[in-house]
C-alpha cells in the first residue's frame, strides 16, 4: 500500500513521539532503581528522538496531516518502540544500548520499506533521508557498544532470571 506524503509524515511524527515517550519511561524507571548510567543513556535517546520529531514537524508545516487513530497506523507497535525486556531493573548499559540499537534498526527498516511501498517521489526521498538518519543512529550506537564493557552474563542469559520467564 502506497503512502501519501501527509500520511507518511503523520506516521513519522508518531514514530518519533512514541520512541521519545518509551525512552523517557525507561529512563524514569531506571532512575527509580538507581541505575543512573542506563537512565542517562535512555535520556540521551529521548533527546535524539525529540530532535528528529521536531525536525519532521517543521518539514510538515503547511501540509494538512491526517489525525490517525491508533488502529489506522500501519503497525501493531511503533517500530522504534521495543519490547518489555528493557523494563528489567537489572538492565546494564551494554544491553540497554543493544535494546536502543534494535529500536533504531526497526525504525530504519520501516523507513526503507515505506519508501519502497510509496509511488510518491517526495515520500521516497524523505523515507530515504529518514532511513539514513536512523542508520546514523545505529552506527553511533554500534560505536557506543564497542566502548561499553560487555557484561559477563547478559540479562537474558542470567541464571538468576531462569525462573522468571
Amino acid at each position: 500500500m502506497s503512502y501519501s506524503l501527509p500520511e507518511f509524515l503523520a506516521h513519522a511524527i508518531a514514530l518519533e513521539r512514541e520512541a521519545a515517550e518509551r525512552y523517557l519511561e525507561l529512563a524514569d524507571m531506571m532512575e527509580s532503581y538507581r541505575n543512573d548510567e542506563v537512565s542517562q543513556l535512555f535520556r540521551d535517546m529521548v533527546r535524539y528522538s525529540n530532535m528528529h520529531h521536531d525536525s519532521i514537524v517543521e518539514r510538515a508545516k503547511g501540509i494538512a496531516l491526517p489525525a490517525l487513530r491508533s488502529w489506522q497506523y500501519r503497525w501493531r507497535q511503533p517500530p522504534e518502540v521495543g519490547g518489555e525486556e528493557a523494563f528489567d531493573p537489572g538492565l546494564n548499559a551494554y544491553d540497554a544500548l543493544r535494546y536502543a540499537r534494535e529500536n533504531e534498526i526497526r525504525a530504519r527498516d520501516y523507513y526503507v520499506q515505506a519508501g519502497k511501498e510509496s509511488s510518491d517521489a517526495e515520500v521516497q526521498r524523505l523515507a530515504a533521508e529518514f532511513a539514513a538518519e536512523e542508520a546514523e543512529h545505529v552506527q553511533a550506537l554500534e560505536e557506543w557498544l564497542a566502548r561499553t564493557p560487555r557484561p559477563s552474563a547478559t540479562w537474558e542469559h542470567d541464571p538468576d532470571r531462569s525462573g522468571a520467564a
